[in-house]
């Protein structure tokens, strides 16, 4: 049996049967998995401008390389659309629990193969790409709380009670006692 965690600093959004390639589904996962929220939602856009590549380090036979210091990469246009749109709604989903939108982190992304239903019309033998593709954003919680202050005790002074000099004693003189002649 598997324990769901249920944490308040989290939100959820899955999608069912999303007409996008498994494969690329499971590249764009791996590229945000872990990242922060905003920085996933700008670099996703990017490559809807074809300025950033998605690095394919999986599924990646016969494919180019691209500039820079990425080996091979793609641009999955379909896929990324679609993550984007389950990206907003999750973060629409962590805005509605209250949570702070400017620390989420997906903190989980998994994409699994659907059913893959018949094409319709007269192509025959095709079947359609479909993905379920869940996602969790969890609110990140700075963990280095500064421990409070100990609070040190007050000194009490005692009342400086004026302290008399004792008089100084003079030396005492030894005297001889006179001896009688």
């Amino acid at each position: 049996m598997i324990k769901m965690k249920t944490d308040m600093h989290s939100a959820k959004v899955v999608g069912r049967n999303i007409a996008i390639s498994t494969k690329h589904a499971i590249v764009i996962s791996k590229y945000i998995r872990g990242k922060k929220l905003s920085w996933a939602k700008e670099k996703l856009a990017k490559v809807l401008e074809f300025e950033v590549a998605v690095p394919f380090t999986v599924h990646n036979k016969k494919i180019g390389h691209r500039k820079g210091d990425l080996s091979s990469g793609r641009y999955p246009i379909n896929a990324t659309k679609e993550v984007i749109k389950l990206l907003n709604s999750a973060e629409a989903n962590a805005q509605n629990k209250g949570l702070d939108t400017d620390a989420l982190i997906i903190s989980s992304i998994i994409p699994n193969l659907a059913s893959r239903p018949w094409h319709y019309g007269r192509q025959r033998r095709t079947k359609t790409k479909r993905t379920h593709l869940e996602i969790t954003l969890e609110e990140k919680i700075n963990e280095k709380k500064k421990a409070p202050a100990k609070k040190e005790a007050p000194k009490i002074e005692a009342p400086k009670a004026e302290i008399k000099e004792a008089p100084k004693a003079e030396p005492k003189q030894e005297t001889k006692p006179e001896v009688k002649q």
